[in-house]
């Protein structure tokens, strides 16, 4: 793995008073049936209220406000087939920079229009991550822009780690957090945040079975890579990143 600098519970403390002004601080719901259901007490963060209506935006803005005025002139760019596109273009549109999603063909109507109300600039490319990639390359190059990747960024799980720390406040006897894991973006942050503040409290990802490699990764020991996701979640189809996988597997 190429050298990589891992976000700090200090990191994800300053993440959360950069995106204070933009993001919103989602509510803990409770439902005696479905504790009764799980025979446990159950506090389910709202992350379908945040701006944008997911938890990708925590990690975007955050991204996007860390650049230095010169960098965010030239704008932002990712790959994304949905929910971290539309993100990084609402979090791009808070400081009026632009932001080029790079989209795979066949990507989901509805999400590629979010993208689009968002303001952000699509450009689309094959299906394949190789494709993905080297489109955000040409887009840095004609235009100058940062790469904000969906998952593999400190800054991002800087961003998405935020969750915890509000978490903790809203149900202090926390246990154990489950999040869904696709690339790994929120399941790391979480990781340092839970770590730091709760370390006795364990974290379990959530994947379908029809694309479970991060399951196989931690598993095995090693990143695996070839698994073809057969799955009606598509924000969960990704393949686990290099670095989200080494820290990951250094929590378990």
């Amino acid at each position: 793995m190429a050298e990589f600098t891992f976000p700090t519970l200090g990191d994800i403390r300053a993440a959360a008073a950069r995106i204070a002004p933009h993001a919103r601080v989602t509510p803990v719901l409770r439902s005696p049936e479905l504790d009764a259901l799980a025979g446990a007490e159950l506090h389910f963060k709202c992350e379908h209220l945040q701006v944008g209506g997911a938890f990708k935006f925590r990690g975007a803005c955050n991204a996007v406000w860390s650049l230095s005025d010169e960098e965010a002139q030239r704008g932002v760019v990712t790959h994304s087939s949905g929910n971290h596109g539309a993100a990084l273009a609402l979090a791009a549109r808070t400081r009026g920079i632009p932001a080029h999603i790079v989209v795979p063909e066949g990507a989901v109507a509805a999400k590629l229009a979010n993208i689009e109300r968002a303001g952000g600039i699509l450009h689309r490319c094959a299906p394949t991550q190789a494709a993905r990639e080297e489109t955000c390359i040409r887009v840095q190059r004609d235009t100058g822009a940062t790469l904000v990747h969906p998952y593999a960024d400190a800054r991002v799980m800087a961003g998405q780690g935020t969750i915890v720390p509000e978490l903790v406040q809203q149900a202090p006897e926390l246990a154990a957090v489950i999040a869904p894991l696709g690339g790994g973006g929120l399941a790391s942050g979480c990781a340092i945040a839970l770590a730091a503040l709760k370390p006795r409290a364990r974290l379990f990802g959530a994947e379908p079975a029809g694309a479970g490699d991060a399951f196989q990764s931690l598993q095995r020991g090693e990143r695996v890579t070839n698994v073809v996701p057969h799955t009606i979640c598509d924000g969960l189809r990704a393949t686990i990143g290099e670095p989200n996988f080494a820290l990951l597997r250094a929590h378990r």
